[in-house]
């Protein structure tokens, strides 16, 4: 490509709206546009880095044994009605009537494809000999994101990698995951992410059954915990801690009787810490949930949050909420805010936290009351088993937590998530009545797993994280170009002889290659080189051509090298192959 004739609308300026600087960079390197809040159109450099990247997700889909269709984006609304996921997805559903004849038709645009691919494999799957199989695409969807930013990492139109494996057995579900994971790693490591995967919540199947692949960043929407000791990571909804119960000790005599103090209107944490000059590590924060409708108690310190997953499995729940406010009546005798473990009237559960607290202050079970001085094992109890108290952990994990995989403490980082490997199990091939019949010809229903790829997100992760104060810094495997040729002087004949050989050489022989044929100064050639990303930069001409040589310089090193003239395109060519088995070696096997 010939930049003359290519279409790279570059700017020397910040735009003053892009936020971070995947959003900034993309557009000053003239990837993107936008045309309204979420919705960006990709220019040539973007779309190539786009294509560079789907090419990459189609080998190792391929290899992984999944097979490509593609689906429509135009979705019946039925489908979502049948899964009750129009209720689910609520605003964020894309939905509308269109006329067709003297009817009215009800219509999505697809956010996913969960339904349209289980609903093609209802008709056609009725025999385990059919099963397993995999299925995938790569296609736009579509939903209202209601705070659209960030560029391109948060959009209402997407491009996305979705795939689909419809199994007999979980043990075949379990083999197609692995081999997703698998998949993903590589195609993550040879587009040069620098990833975690990361533990996600299970899904209906149990287990290790879900993970995210996140990229560690300063601006990502994620929370990941992640130890580098232990190499432990997962996202916060998931995230275990490795703490343990705590052993029982005989409570002190002469303790003084706790104290009941006036605390008007006051229901909050940091209200009632105000008031009575402490902080949040000394209350107890009492929090009333219905647990498959049964009102439990959960007791965490002040300053920590709640997490429902860790919660629903202690309890064996199949279902948590919050309670509502006469529930919470019900058991406490006062309106929430003012729940306390003693005396309550339900089932209480508790972190592992909690029993180290001394002297604690908590909700009095009683209106614009608290009590302070709390004593585990004289003024409420908990379970003890084995000489330690029965708690749990429930809460989210926190910055300085011990690993749960051994020795080593636990931070929380961004990270932004570009793909995700989930199984389903059969809740959509249950809704939409995708069955077959096993080897003694008993009725069941298909096991599904998915398998999500942000095209985009790759694209932009790689600016948010690779890029200096010149601009981007993508891989070879990436880049728009691997190769950008500068000839210093466009009217000398003879550098433009030398430019246009190398040119045609290097084309012939499969590199990439930018030739900045703009009659611009050098300066401006190297600064737009650098901005869009090219790893490799080769200039010809001047006082270098003279003396026979070209300057050769990649775009991560801060030195140039020279090169012959008469052996430059063979020299070129051993570099950039080499780079290229470099960043090879780094991908997972």
């Amino acid at each position: 490509m010939r930049w003359s004739q290519s279409f790279i609308p570059t700017l020397k300026e910040t735009p003053s709206d892009a936020e971070v600087p995947s959003h900034q960079l993309m557009l000053r390197a003239g990837m993107i546009r936008q045309l309204m809040a979420g919705a960006y159109t990709y220019l040539p450099l973007g779309w190539r880095c786009i294509k560079k990247v789907e090419a990459i997700v189609r080998e190792e889909m391929d290899a992984a044994g999944a097979l490509e269709l593609f689906m429509p984006a135009l979705q019946p609304i039925d489908l979502f009605e049948r899964t009750n996921r129009k209720e689910a997805f609520g605003n964020v559903l894309i939905n509308f009537h269109i006329r067709r004849g003297d009817r009215s038709v009800h219509l999505a645009l697809g956010p996913t494809h969960e339904e349209v691919v289980t609903d093609l494999m209802a008709k056609h799957i009725s025999s385990y000999r059919q099963l397993p199989i995999t299925v995938y695409q790569i296609q736009t969807k579509f939903r209202n994101e209601e705070r659209p930013r960030f560029g391109v990492l948060r959009t209402s139109e997407f491009l996305m990698k979705d795939a689909y494996s419809f199994s007999a057995t979980v043990e075949q579900l379990d083999t197609i995951y692995q081999q997703m994971y698998r998949a993903y790693c590589r195609i993550f490591a040879r587009c040069g992410l620098d990833y975690l995967a990361v533990e996600a919540e299970s899904g209906p199947i149990g287990g290790d059954a879900s993970h995210e692949f996140m990229v560690p960043a300063a601006n990502g929407e994620d929370q990941i915990v992640y130890c580098r000791k232990t190499n432990y990571a997962a996202n916060l909804e998931r995230a275990e801690t490795g703490r343990s119960a705590a052993v029982v000790k005989a409570v002190e005599s002469g303790l003084p009787a706790f104290e009941k103090i006036h605390t008007p209107q006051m229901g909050s944490i940091e209200a009632v810490c105000k008031l009575l000059k402490c902080t949040p590590q000394q209350m107890i924060k009492t929090l009333i949930f219905k647990a498959d409708d049964a009102p439990v108690a959960v007791l965490l310190r002040g300053d920590h949050d709640a997490n429902e997953g860790k919660i629903r499995r202690a309890l064996g729940a199949k279902s948590l909420e919050m309670a509502d406010a006469e529930t919470v009546f019900s058991v406490t005798g006062a309106p929430i805010g003012f729940a306390g473990p003693v005396g309550i009237k339900c089932r209480v559960v508790a972190d592992h936290d909690v029993p180290l607290i001394p002297g604690a202050i908590t909700g009095a079970n009683a209106e614009d009351y608290h009590l302070r001085g709390v004593v585990l094992g004289r003024d409420f109890e908990l379970p003890v088993a084995g000489g330690v108290y029965e708690t749990f952990d429930l809460r989210n994990a926190a910055a300085g937590d011990p690993s749960p995989r051994g020795d080593g403490t636990l931070e929380l980082v961004h990270g932004i998530e570009v793909g995700h490997v989930f199984k389903l199990g059969t809740k959509y091939t249950v809704a939409l009545d995708c069955n077959f019949d096993d080897e003694t010809e008993a009725r069941k229903p298909v096991i599904m797993g998915c398998y999500g790829i942000g095209v985009n997100r790759i694209v932009a992760s790689l600016a948010e994280t690779k890029h200096d104060e010149n601009g981007l810094l993508f891989p070879l495997s990436i880049a728009p170009f691997e190769l950008l040729l500068v000839p210093v002087s466009v009217s000398d004949e003879e550098t433009m002889n030398v430019a246009n050989r190398f040119y045609q050489e290097l084309k012939g022989r499969g590199v990439d290659v930018l030739l900045d044929d703009r009659d611009q100064r050098p300066g401006v050639k190297f600064k737009d080189g650098d901005l869009i990303g090219i790893p490799l930069r080769v200039v010809i001409g001047g006082k270098g051509l003279k003396e026979g040589v070209v300057e050769l310089k990649w775009r991560n090193e801060a030195e140039a090298s020279k090169l012959a003239v008469a052996s430059a395109v063979e020299a070129i060519i051993e570099q950039i192959t080499a780079r290229k088995q470099a960043e090879l070696a780094k991908v997972p096997t």
